[in-house]
C-alpha cells in the first residue's frame, strides 16, 4: 500500500498546469461543439471512420504517419491514448496524493485535438478506486478490446504499449519533480509506477526484474518490451528505446511500403 499525503482537488486540477500540457486536463468551459465521451467511444464499435472517434483518431494517425497498415496506425493511436491518461492520472496520484473519478462517461474527448484540448473533464471529484481501478479497468480494458477486436493488433502488444506509456509519463513526471526539488514527488511516482507495473494486466509485459529507480530504468537489467509498438513500419520509422528489438526487423516488400 502507498501512503499519500492527501490534498483536495481543486477544481481546476491547477498543480498539473506546470507539468506540461500533456499532463492537464482541461475541467472548465463546455467543449464547442459537445464532444462524445470516452464511454461513447468505447462502446460503438461501428467501423464508420466519422461515427466513432476511435476510428477517427487512428484514421488521422495514419494519415500523419503515411502509413497504409491500419494496424500499426491503432497500436501508435492507442499508446497515445493510454499516455496521456496516464500523464494526467499519475500526475494528479503524485501531485495531490488521490486520483479524480476519470469515468469514461465523464470523460470528454476531441480526437481531432492535441493535449490539453482533447480532453475534458465534465466533473471534479475524488476517485472511488485507485489508479489500477481508473485507467486500466476503466479505460484500458475496454480500449484494448475495441482495438484487438476491430483492427487485429494482438493483446499482448497493445498491454505493452499501456506499460511503456506508463513508464514513459513517469519518467516525465519524475523528471519535473527532480529539477524541482520535489524529492518526495518523485518517489511517490517511482513507488505508485512500480506497483502498477505489477498489476496482473501489465506484469512480464517488461523485460528485467530490478525495480524502478529515481530516473526511471530499471536496476539491475536494461529496460525493455516484450513485444513491440510496431512503429518500425512507419515510412522511415525505427525501434524505440524500449523496444524488444535493438534494430528494426528485415522488412517485407509489405513493410517497404509502410
Amino acid at each position: 500500500m502507498v501512503l499519500l499525503h492527501v490534498v483536495d482537488l481543486d477544481p481546476d486540477l491547477a498543480a498539473l498546469r506546470p507539468l506540461g500540457p500533456f499532463f492537464v486536463l482541461r475541467t472548465s468551459g463546455a467543449p464547442r461543439p459537445p464532444l462524445p465521451t470516452l464511454a461513447q467511444a468505447y462502446g460503438d464499435i461501428s467501423s464508420d471512420v466519422y461515427g466513432n472517434s476511435v476510428t477517427f483518431r487512428i484514421r488521422k494517425v495514419a494519415d500523419a504517419l503515411h502509413t497504409p497498415e491500419p494496424r500499426v496506425a491503432a497500436s501508435v493511436a492507442q499508446q497515445g491514448l493510454a499516455a496521456r491518461l496516464w500523464s494526467v492520472a499519475l500526475g494528479c496520484a503524485a501531485l495531490y496524493g488521490t486520483v479524480p473519478d476519470l469515468a469514461p462517461r465523464l470523460l470528454r474527448w476531441d480526437a481531432d485535438g492535441s493535449a490539453p484540448d482533447d480532453l475534458w473533464l465534465t466533473e471534479v471529484r475524488p476517485a472511488d478506486g485507485d489508479l489500477a481501478d481508473t485507467v486500466l479497468h476503466a479505460h484500458l480494458v475496454p480500449l484494448t478490446a475495441l482495438v484487438h477486436t476491430r483492427y487485429r493488433v494482438a493483446e499482448g502488444l497493445l498491454w505493452g504499449n499501456a506499460a511503456s506509456a506508463l513508464a514513459g509519463a513517469a519518467r516525465q513526471l519524475e523528471r519535473w519533480a527532480l529539477a524541482h526539488g520535489r524529492t518526495e514527488t518523485a518517489v511517490r511516482t517511482r513507488t505508485l509506477t512500480a506497483g502498477l507495473l505489477a498489476h496482473p494486466l501489465l506484469a512480464g509485459t517488461l523485460t528485467g526484474t530490478g525495480r524502478l529507480t529515481l530516473t526511471g530504468t530499471l536496476t539491475g537489467t536494461a529496460f525493455r518490451r516484450r513485444s513491440c509498438c510496431l512503429y518500425y513500419r512507419v515510412p522511415g520509422g525505427g525501434v524505440c528505446g524500449d523496444c524488444c528489438f535493438t534494430r528494426p526487423p528485415r522488412s517485407s516488400p509489405r513493410a517497404s511500403s509502410g
